[in-house]
């Protein structure tokens, strides 16, 4: 399955007090670029929701004016789920910046888990 790349502009109000990239925003943009990769696969976006983060780490400091770029793939495909792989490069030198995997599950209009028919392809 084809994946997508997300970028975003680090800005001085993303900043942290040791002026790198603030934690919580980086986590921000890795899981709405997640999310932006599971909703194009399933072609909606109103019964999608987070489930879970897991192996997510920062290996590299980010300044202001740097761009990050969020490759994301799907790498599972449960029955309900869909689980993102998000790798965060920076667009301007490729260093890899941060990994983790993001955990979606499809809703029926009561909040239940619902198939969502994604059959991932065997290579």
């Amino acid at each position: 399955m084809e994946g997508i790349t997300v970028s975003k502009l680090v800005k001085s109000e993303d900043l942290n007090h040791h002026e790198t990239l603030f934690a919580g925003r980086i986590v921000e943009w890795f899981v709405e670029s997640s999310f932006i990769c599971a909703a194009k696969v399933l072609k909606q976006s109103d019964s999608l929701v987070c489930a879970g983060i897991s192996d997510f780490a920062i290996r590299k400091p980010v300044k202001a004016g740097d761009v990050l770029d969020f490759e994301c793939t799907i790498s599972k495909a449960g029955r309900t789920s869909l689980t993102v792989l998000a790798k965060g490069r920076s667009g301007l030198s490729g260093i890899e910046i941060c990994e983790g995997h993001a955990v979606f599950v499809n809703l029926d209009h009561d909040g239940k888990p619902s198939p969502h028919g994604v059959v991932l392809a065997i290579p």
